[in-house]
């Protein structure tokens, strides 16, 4: 963690608001961003994004000094985020606009025919839970252990629903590319 942060952070235990103010003006564009892969619409994103660095701040005591802020600061986000999904049953909305990176595991090589735009859109066709292992597998990057943390979920759980989510996603795709 870089020295500039840990010292904000620390400020901003001690109830320093321009630490705060900070500390969010560096984090704001990239949580922004992962708020958006989640939620319907951008200002449905900016509020959840909010709720959480609100979170965040209120809960700075819970902060181990030392470790990445950002990391944690991402998962209070992410959980905001998937909190919002399950509260209001929103959609989620398609990532094209977005910055998205897909893990290079090879399990998830699809037909080079197959754009990402179309797995991007077969995804969000997927149930909800579905969506959302994948999502955090693929594109956070988050391994099941940490996946089970965040949606409350037990791990042999989470492995199930990337194993049936993965299957779903193919049978989609190959409906969507032969029509049956």
């Amino acid at each position: 963690m870089s020295k500039e942060i840990n010292f904000l952070v620390i400020e901003s235990k001690n109830g320093n608001q321009k630490a705060q103010i900070k500390l969010y003006d560096l984090h704001c564009n990239a949580m922004f961003a992962i708020s958006c892969r989640y939620l319907k619409n951008n200002e449905e994103a900016k509020d959840v994004m909010q709720d959480g660095f609100l979170k965040a701040f209120l809960n700075l005591k819970n902060y181990v000094d030392g470790t990445n802020f950002s990391s944690w600061l991402k998962m209070i986000i992410i959980n905001t985020c998937i909190d919002a999904l399950k509260k209001k049953k929103l959609e989620t909305i398609s990532l094209e606009k977005y910055p998205l990176e897909i893990s290079n595991d090879d399990a998830w090589n699809f037909d080079s025919k197959i754009s990402k735009q179309q797995i991007i859109e077969a995804i969000e066709k997927l149930d909800l839970k579905y969506q959302l292992v994948i999502k955090l597998y693929l594109m956070e990057g988050y391994d099941h252990q940490e996946i089970a943390a965040i949606l409350k979920i037990p791990v042999k759980t989470s492995r199930t629903h990337l194993r049936r989510g993965k299957l779903a996603l193919r049978n989609l795709l190959k409906v969507e590319k032969y029509g049956t």
